[in-house]
């Protein structure tokens, strides 16, 4: 699996950010190649949705089960389907606001892609992890 970090200070409180991310409805908000999110059941530990997640021009659809809720602290969700990746969002309070550490971890499809793709897919899933940072900021500092 690869892996992508990223981290950054929010001014909002932290019970906003995590009440913000934890709805998968603001992921098409804060990620910008999804482009569908739907049929979402349950809540906390259990969750279910499904989703629609452009990459390379290609659509993927797949599913989310949230497997971690810890709330103001841990939000996990697994995607299986087109994609698998773990994405672990950790919460902490500091200096008024909110650190966010984002951590994907992904298995690139490289039977669809091929080799030359996956470098490719790495590089993309780094800049979609920055811009999905970004909007948060901008979101839930607005």
């Amino acid at each position: 699996m690869a892996k992508v970090e990223r981290s950054i200070t929010i001014k909002a409180p932290i019970e906003k950010v995590f009440s913000y991310i934890s709805n998968p409805k603001n992921e098409l908000e804060f990620v910008p190649s999804i482009t569908d999110i739907r049929d979402i059941t349950g809540q906390g530990v259990g969750q279910r949705y499904g989703w629609t997640y452009k990459m390379m021009g290609i659509s993927f659809k797949g599913e989310d089960e949230v497997m971690e809720y810890t709330p103001n602290e841990r939000y996990v969700h697994r995607s299986s389907g087109g994609i698998v990746s773990t994405w672990t969002y950790s919460f902490k309070a500091e200096g008024g606001g909110t650190r966010l550490d984002l951590e994907v971890e992904y298995t690139i499809p490289v039977p669809v892609l091929g080799k030359i793709g996956e470098r490719l897919v790495l590089r993309q899933t780094e800049r979609e992890a920055d811009y999905a940072m970004a909007n948060l900021k901008d979101r839930l500092e607005g």
